[in-house]
């Protein structure tokens, strides 16, 4: 056989293992979220399980969130203030501090944060489970790992992603104001007027949304990913790198969608 057609039967060899790989990744992943979804319906018949995850996603997580925000909103009222001084009134600096953290900066960042922090964490707890058998026993005692484990996660990731967005708007907002009156000497009444001026509540909704989908999806992934982990310690390593990674291209790929349609 000659070496060009040798090469031609590598070629396809290797097209074919790429395609039959991504074809079974496809279907493991709408299995595993078929699986899911039935035991949502079933979260009800412990409801602790669910409470606690919310505790930790939510509570534990103000911290981080309100550092972020408050040095989102201090950022954004400066930057106005350089861009927008000389051109625009000054209350456009308190429009343009509320229309960045309640559309962009807010949502976006947080789930960021999430997603580092909660994301993350859940891909190393469950496939710490999973290469420690611990899962593989639930299954034994015949435990549905998707409603014992994996339901409770994503739904306080759904739940409690809004909720520290809302956190975020407030401490983003108060750290522009703080700066922009403090240090950029604005008087905080302008910056009241302009953040009043151009409020929408479809602004708010649109940025609300954008939370569900975000903590649902980094919920999810990191379920997904630890859920299917393999290799031991390093395998737990790498189900967390991947849960972060998916998750923040997932975020601003939703990002850009959602705006798209909420803005046409």
């Amino acid at each position: 056989m000659r070496r060009a057609d040798l090469l031609s039967l590598r070629f396809a060899r290797g097209t074919g293992r790429l395609v039959l790989a991504s074809v079974r990744q496809v279907g493991r992943f709408v299995l595993f979220a078929s699986e899911v979804v039935r035991a949502l319906p079933k979260i009800f018949q412990n409801p602790r399980l669910t409470l606690e995850q919310m505790v930790r996603m939510g509570t534990d997580s103000v911290p981080l969130v309100f550092t972020v925000s408050i040095f989102a909103g201090a950022t954004t009222a400066w930057q106005g203030k350089y861009q927008l001084e000389g051109i625009l009134p000054t209350s456009a600096i308190g429009t343009a501090v509320a229309k960045s953290l309640i559309l962009e900066l807010g949502p976006v960042l947080t789930a960021l944060v999430i997603a580092g922090r909660v994301g993350s964490s859940i891909a190393a707890e469950l496939a710490t489970m999973r290469v420690t058998e611990q899962i593989d026993a639930l299954v034994t005692m015949s435990i549905s790992p998707a409603r014992y484990l994996i339901a409770p996660r994503v739904v306080a990731g759904f739940v409690m992603a809004p909720v520290l967005v809302v956190m975020s708007y407030f401490f983003g907002i108060s750290g522009g104001y703080v700066t922009a009156v403090s240090l950029g000497g604005l008087n905080g009444a302008r910056f009241l007027e302009g953040l009043r001026l151009f409020f929408y509540v479809r602004d708010v909704a649109v940025g609300l949304l954008k939370a569900f989908v975000f903590g649902a999806s980094t919920s999810f992934l990191g379920c997904y990913f630890g859920y299917f982990a393999r290799g031991g310690a390093e395998g737990v390593g790498q189900a967390a790198i991947r849960a972060f990674v998916s998750s923040s291209v997932v975020i601003l790929g939703a990002d850009f969608l959602i705006a798209s349609i909420a803005f046409m």
